[in-house]
């Protein structure tokens, strides 16, 4: 007898190259999309594997059944029964800028469209999952989030006609070479050549616009991206930022003291790369003219380039160098800092920035990439992506701004705890869900 009443939930095959939890940047951003899906649909996620073992006891973990019972994982290790392989080419994979990787990475995608086709028609499938009533929903290309490789799912999709969905993904144009001046030259080099063949890549690569084509939607990173989608491949696309946020339960700040009200601190976060102008925030803090202004850094790398910065704009007693710290350090630092300020210049949609929502924490940044679309001038103050000059002045009076509007600032961090249920995992899943509705009536129609 069949239970009308039992819920017919989508099932979804994902390709997520990376996805690991109680982790950040790409394994985290693919793992917080697939579990929180996974409270509406049925996942079938093809993964690489480095973090099976993590995956594993996440899903062992009878806490996490209600959810676990959705998600089917397939691992496919990228270097095969290899590991000494496999250990050499994710080492690729995660030092930044070796292009050496998508060499392996494309071989892998067409790997994972075999599995794909094989997980479709796959009868045991159906069996464990109870499936009677139909087949896969959707096909969703889901991380990495760069846009030079679309994966092969897109082929799969046009031989099977089941609707695919592509994205979040990331294609901005190009890095904004004015803000490397204190970079080195070879770094200049690299830049300006890596410009030259996002252009080509954009305008030219086959296989990219042929996925644009075939997806039935496209999930642009940032309002760059959607620029960029519109600009090269004529394809509208979906603004939606790959990360979410986390939600946390409400504390109250700091009573603002007479103390508070003097002091003012403020938060950077970030590794020390140039793409994150930590340069930039020190020389605002060395133009503002106030003592009580205190600029905290968590991050590491060589940071004796900007120690000696710090010490030649004589604000070394303004600034406390936190080095790596604890998650939970860095959520605690949030929580007594006044303002985040995050001045870099190329990103997807940084995490830190949605962590200070979470946390009540007002945020300045440059107006470009994941960062200005998450913040609006409820919950932060957006400067336009200029050179390093004009910032530093920019940032410098918007700083002054709220360290001399105390209501204006306490009302930016109480909206931060709004903006931050809107930008959260659960809130962009049902988005999500939505969007997988509408692809499926895209497919119908054509």
């Amino acid at each position: 007898m069949v239970n009308k009443n039992k819920i017919i939930m989508l099932k979804i095959l994902v390709n997520s190259y990376t996805c690991c939890p109680n982790m950040g940047s790409e394994q985290g951003m693919g793992w917080n999309w697939i579990v929180s899906l996974a409270r509406y649909c049925v996942m079938y996620v093809i993964t690489e594997g480095e973090y099976r073992g993590e995956i594993e006891a996440w899903m062992r973990d009878a806490d996490n059944a209600d959810v676990a019972k959705n998600i089917h994982f397939y691992y496919l290790p990228i270097g095969g029964d290899d590991e000494a392989e496999c250990d050499k080419i994710r080492k690729m994979c995660w030092n930044q800028g070796d292009w050496r990787f998508y060499k392996y990475y494309k071989e892998w995608q067409k790997k994972v469209a075999d599995k794909a086709k094989s997980i479709i028609n796959d009868e045991e499938r159906k069996v464990l999952s109870g499936e009677t009533d139909h087949g896969i929903d959707v096909l969703h290309q889901l991380n990495m989030i760069g846009f030079r490789e679309p994966g092969f799912l897109w082929k799969v999709s046009e031989e099977t006609e089941i609707p695919f969905v592509w994205g979040p993904a990331d294609a901005k144009e190009k890095f904004p070479v004015q803000y490397a001046i204190d970079a080195g030259i070879k770094t200049k080099a690299f830049l300006r050549l890596k410009n030259a063949i996002t252009a080509w890549q954009l305008k030219h690569d086959k296989r990219v616009h042929a996925a644009a084509r075939q997806a039935n939607i496209i999930l642009a990173a940032s309002s760059n991206s959607v620029e960029s989608f519109q600009k090269y491949m004529n394809k509208e696309s979906v603004l939606m930022n790959e990360t979410g946020c986390a939600m946390v339960n409400r504390i109250s700040k700091e009573n603002e003291s007479n103390v508070r009200l003097q002091k003012f601190d403020i938060l950077w976060v970030g590794k020390m790369d140039f793409r994150k102008q930590l340069g930039v925030a020190l020389k605002t803090v060395a133009v503002i003219p106030n003592d009580n202004i205190c600029l905290h850094i968590i991050g590491g790398g060589d940071v004796s380039q900007y120690k000696f910065l710090a010490k030649s704009l004589g604000i070394e007693d303004r600034i406390v160098w936190h080095g790596v710290v604890s998650h939970y350090e860095v959520q605690s630092l949030m929580h007594k800092a006044h303002v985040l300020l995050f001045t870099s210049v190329a990103e997807g949609t940084p995490h830190v920035v949605l962590e200070a929502f979470a946390n009540g924490l007002p945020v300045v940044c440059h107006d470009t990439c994941g960062q200005g679309d998450s913040v609006n001038d409820k919950v932060g103050i957006k400067i336009p992506l200029s050179n390093p000059e004009q910032s530093v002045k920019d940032f410098a009076s918007a700083i002054e701004s709220l360290y001399n509007d105390r209501e204006r600032l306490k009302q930016m961090s109480d909206n931060c705890y709004v903006h931050a249920e809107e930008l959260s995992w659960d809130n962009k899943a049902k988005q999500m869900v939505h969007l997988y509705e509408e692809a499926i009536k895209k497919n119908m129609r054509n």
